[in-house]
């Protein structure tokens, strides 16, 4: 068996890694590079491999940067089965679908400011590619062992990160891969803890926040509040920009929770996403993946998906009358490094008003709109147009998706004996922080994922 790495190698992005055994070739992800434009232009470059000849896919999670090459991987040839978790496998859909609508429309912005002899832009993939690759999906329950093609067996596991989200175990040529996909914290709201995982002989594991441990939950969820609190007493908005699967549930869970605390009826909550009912009603059919507590918490009023002053925009005329509102108003919307999407024009009304106030609550990538104000810029530059920040900006690491340097040091002890271990998915201050860390405590061998490297299990 050996391993091949072509995305999320030095990087949080652009998830994709070739397995190739028992003389077959299964993909792991293929997911869309974000952060700045230069990066995102490597998503139209040609697949490092042939995708006629791949075997079979099999996908972590739905979030666009494990899944958003999907369609152009078919589009360029691959026809075999694409494998995922059965609630991913409904999100997916719904993300690929709105990945082709941006990319249409962020084609069309380009063309419209064409310069003679210059060529025309195209949208990566199209509707029908995304029906094309919806075809070959294959969903798959949670702890079965399922022969994806002759010689390789694999099982998904829960990963505690989104909703579907899975750690992938795979067996072929007598030899035991492991994929950790993204991993979430222990006590994520909604969803259960990372299952544990005893046994492999090579281990793939992503270190998105290798160097660093995030706030205790109770501690953040009091500083969301005194946002909130704060922004109220400056009579600005509250702008939040958030993945549409996964931290927009979360966050309405803690609106639900904290309802009263919060003061919330005061505010009128926009959650602006053509997505977002759609959404929802694949985690109401999935509420049998929820945790306990989320299960009594749906049970009870408010429902965190159906707050009183809760607007859903989910046409473009309802995002834009968002924009009228000087004061007064939640929004969220996505997408959540900011580097698309509807928050961009939320940003453009808001960001220049001091009394405004902008919270990120999930991992900002290098090169992104997020990382940039993040990082402190006075201006940033949105379709075209350069824009002063004059607003608060607010960092809450505790509401991440992603587990910390201590969830990821427990999550491995729990192999039994300790794997060698390949760093995926994160930034390399991150990944030699951990690979340190990992090393000294548990002596195991531990290599950082490069484009193109290649590992024998």
């Amino acid at each position: 068996m050996q391993v091949h790495f072509h995305g999320a190698a030095g990087e949080v992005t652009g998830s994709m890694h070739l397995v190739e055994a028992a003389g077959k070739r299964v993909l792991l992800d293929c997911g869309l590079i974000q952060g700045s434009r230069e990066a995102e232009a490597r998503n139209a470059e040609p697949f490092p491999f042939d995708p006629s000849t791949l075997d079979a896919l099999v996908l972590s999670h739905a979030h666009i940067d494990h899944i958003g090459r999907v369609p152009l991987l078919v589009k360029r040839g691959f026809r075999g089965p694409i494998y995922t978790q059965q609630a991913s496998a409904e999100l997916m859909r719904i993300m690929l679908m709105d990945a082709a609508s941006l990319s249409e429309s962020e084609a069309e912005r380009a063309n419209r400011r064409l310069r003679k002899g210059q060529i025309p832009a195209e949208p990566l993939f199209a509707d029908d590619d995304v029906q094309q690759a919806m075809q070959q999906v294959q969903p798959l329950p949670y702890d079965t062992r399922t022969t994806i093609v002759p010689g390789v067996d694999i099982a998904l596991r829960d990963a505690g990160h989104i909703l579907g989200s899975a750690i992938i175990e795979l067996w072929a040529d007598g030899r035991k891969l492991v994929f950790s996909g993204d991993l979430g914290p222990k006590g994520t709201p909604i969803l259960r803890d990372p299952a544990v995982v005893r046994q492999a002989d090579l281990l793939l594991m992503e270190s998105t926040y290798g160097d660093r441990n995030h706030r205790d939950r109770p501690e953040t969820v009091r500083e969301l509040g005194d946002i909130f609190e704060h922004a109220w007493r400056d009579r600005g908005n509250v702008l939040i920009p958030a993945f549409a699967v996964g931290r927009t549930q979360e966050l309405l869970y803690w609106f639900a929770r904290n309802w009263d605390a919060w003061k919330l009826e005061r505010w009128r909550i926009f959650l602006d996403s053509p997505m977002a009912a759609k959404v929802v009603n694949v985690y109401a059919r999935h509420h049998g993946l929820f945790d306990e507590d989320a299960r009594r918490v749906w049970s009870q009023s408010p429902n965190p998906f159906r707050l009183p002053n809760l607007h859903v925009a989910e046409t473009t005329q309802q995002s834009m009358a968002i924009n009228q509102v000087e004061n007064g108003a939640i929004i969220i919307a996505g997408s959540g490094m900011a580097n698309g999407g509807r928050i961009q024009h939320h940003l453009r009304y808001n960001l220049g008003r001091r009394n405004a106030h902008v919270v990120f609550v999930g991992y900002q990538a290098e090169g992104t709109l997020g990382r940039r104000l993040v990082d402190g810029a006075a201006w940033v530059r949105i379709h075209g147009r350069d824009y002063r920040v004059n607003a608060q900006r607010h960092t809450v690491g505790g509401l991440s998706a992603h587990t910390d340097q201590h969830g990821l040091m427990e999550w491995y002890g729990q192999f039994q004996p300790s794997p060698p271990l390949v760093l995926v998915h994160g930034e390399d201050k991150a990944r030699e922080a951990l690979a340190g860390e990992i090393g000294e405590r548990h002596g195991a061998p531990v290599e950082l994922a490069r484009p193109g490297m290649t590992v024998d299990v």
